[in-house]
């Protein structure tokens, strides 16, 4: 088992960053679960990717507690920044 910590800032209301987030997952199969404070999710790419999240202020913190030892954290980092950073 891996883990990556890293935070994405943004810019607009948590709750707009939360539905940005919660469609991307959804959109490839995966599951969202929380509030636009924090939570959890799970996707399947090449093996499972799951974490949890937490928002203070203007910044995504997020915690990948679980995925393929293939995919460098940076590579989930920055395409969770292209879909919702």
């Amino acid at each position: 088992m891996s883990k990556c910590n890293f935070s994405i800032d943004f810019t607009g209301t948590a709750n707009e960053v939360f539905n940005r987030a919660k469609s991307a997952v959804e959109k490839q199969g995966g599951s969202f679960s929380g509030t636009a404070d924090n939570g959890s999710f799970s996707i399947n790419v090449f093996g499972n990717i799951s974490g949890t999240y937490n928002v203070s202020g203007q910044q995504l913190q997020i915690s990948i507690e679980e995925k393929p030892i293939m995919i460098p954290c940076a590579a989930i980092e920055n395409a969770l920044k292209s879909q919702i950073g």
